[in-house]
């Protein structure tokens, strides 16, 4: 089995790993055949879970290794880092920007980018499926990294990556899928379109890979360019998402729990 997953190579790997992330995502958005409607807590603490898995792997997935693959090549630790960390998150501001979408728990009046007709479902789904471009870009550049030889960089951690994405992406799926589910739509469209904002993931992982491949001393600038960009998400999406009712404890707590799940993953299995 390994001698198999080793035969991929890194874009067959970073596609398999994030095939299993938009599983997942369909796994949570597959919750609608079952509940009409979700507790709002228990979205609000897996939303907070999500935000602490990607704050985390933004660090120990991302950062740590940017840094010391730039100190291993001679350069200067924190140049590759806070460059790229920062340009990753001004490519998701622009594209926040531009692109019609609509936030989580916010009224169709409350659409951000440029102005549209759209359906409602159409910007909810975008919302998502923009987020979730820098979690596919983050598994594909682990497993570029991993084929690139570079010493930060092993196949247990960037599966560990896709392992943490994954499973903050069940809570994503959920997201979108319920609140439709709860407005009339039927279990099997609501699926569909929660299923739907994860697909763009196996995508940007295969590009992540094949461009540290093509490109290889911008490696450090892609890890901390997918984590300002993870980050990006977690500050204007998952965190406001999540304390929108008046308890906030059980989203923090789901932070917390997050957050010490990503680490520990990265840190027993990278």
């Amino acid at each position: 089995m390994v001698e198999w997953f080793h035969a991929l190579g890194p874009v067959g790997q970073a596609f398999l790993a994030t095939c299993f992330t938009w599983f997942l995502t369909a796994a949570g958005s597959a919750a609608v055949f079952v509940f009409k409607e979700v507790n709002r807590n228990v979205l609000d603490g897996m939303l907070g879970f999500a935000a602490g898995v990607m704050i985390a792997a933004s660090y120990w997935s991302l950062l740590s290794p940017a840094i010391q693959m730039a100190e291993a090549s001679g350069q200067a630790a924190w140049v590759p880092a806070a460059v790229g960390f920062l340009l990753g998150g001004a490519f998701l501001w622009l594209v926040d920007r531009l692109l019609p979408h609509l936030h989580m728990g916010m009224p169709a009046e409350g659409a951000e980018g440029l102005k549209t007709s759209w359906r409602r479902v159409v910007l909810l789904v975008l919302a998502i499926t923009l987020h979730n471009i820098p979690e596919g870009l983050a598994v594909g550049v682990g497993f570029g990294a991993v084929a690139a030889g570079l010493p930060a960089a092993s196949l247990t951690g960037a599966i560990a990556l896709a392992l943490g994405i994954g499973l903050q992406n069940f809570p994503e799926g959920m997201a979108v899928s319920a609140p439709l589910r709860r407005e009339g739509m039927s279990p099997l469209r609501s699926f569909w379109y929660g299923q739907l904002s994860g697909l763009v993931e196996p995508l940007a992982g295969v590009l992540g890979a094949a461009a540290v491949l093509l490109v290889q001393p911008m490696l450090p600038y892609a890890l901390a360019f997918a984590a300002g960009a993870m980050i990006y998400v977690v500050v204007e999406e998952l965190i406001p998402a999540s304390q929108l009712e008046s308890v906030t404890d059980v989203a923090t707590v789901g932070l917390m729990l997050g957050f010490a799940t990503m680490m520990t993953l990265d840190v027993a299995l990278g």
